[in-house]
């Protein structure tokens, strides 16, 4: 308890906050570019398991059972070391955005496939009865009424990338969590662990909250419109 409360720690903290800026700036950059890669391998992959084409259901199917099933840390090693050891070498920070990428790619196209199966075939019919296309069906008709499913897992989704930018840890990233490790263990900053893991988990909060904030007013909001529908 002494350590959380030692005036030199936190005044250490305080000389050292250009490394947590670095860190929070490092994780908001990796998180951000990692979350449009997997809306995107989301939209495309959940839009094969929604399908009549059982090709592309299949590559959904396997897409996702492969990704899920499989840890993030295993991804990332075998994505950056395997490469790293073919010759290869790619930087950390496209290692981390990739992997994110694809790992919470899978999950998101799990959302949006939910979202569209989730209206009633109906809706098709009428669409492609009244000349239609695919695209056209999905962006006008089909969409627009998922979206309010698809909203809420969505931003949790958005939440849990964040938070697992702390694998980069694993390959000496340059994000929140590796930073904050190689200042409490750096031989001229070591030490004052809790004010630098409580400044860390502070930072982590500042991003998440709002967001998971977010997704549950949707929720909310959403449940109080179906009980009044």
């Amino acid at each position: 308890m002494e350590e959380i409360f030692s005036k030199n720690d936190w005044l250490m903290i305080w000389n050292y906050k250009d490394t947590f800026i670095l860190g929070f700036l490092n994780t908001l950059e990796t998180a951000i570019i990692g979350i449009i890669l997997s809306l995107i391998i989301g939209i495309i992959i959940g839009l094969m398991g929604t399908s009549s084409n059982k090709v592309f259901r299949t590559i959904n199917r396997i897409y996702v059972e492969v990704i899920q099933n499989t840890p993030l840390l295993l991804q990332l090693c075998v994505f950056y070391y395997v490469l790293a050891f073919s010759g290869y070498k790619v930087s950390i920070l496209f290692a981390g955005i990739i992997s994110l990428g694809v790992y919470h790619g899978a999950y998101m196209a799990e959302v949006f496939r939910a979202g569209i199966s989730s209206i009633p075939k109906g809706q098709f019919e009428a669409a492609t009865s009244q000349g239609f296309n695919y695209v056209q069906r999905m962006y006008y008709i089909i969409l627009p009424q998922s979206i309010k499913i698809i909203l809420p897992p969505m931003v949790n989704q958005v939440v849990n990338l964040i938070k697992n930018t702390s694998c980069l840890y694993i390959i000496g990233g340059s994000d929140l969590i590796s930073l904050t490790y190689n200042f409490v263990t750096g031989s001229t900053t070591g030490g004052a662990y809790a004010p630098a893991y409580i400044v860390c988990g502070i930072l982590f909060f500042i991003i998440c909250f709002p967001l998971s904030t977010l997704a549950t007013v949707w929720e909310s909001r959403l449940k109080k419109k179906d009980v009044m529908a």
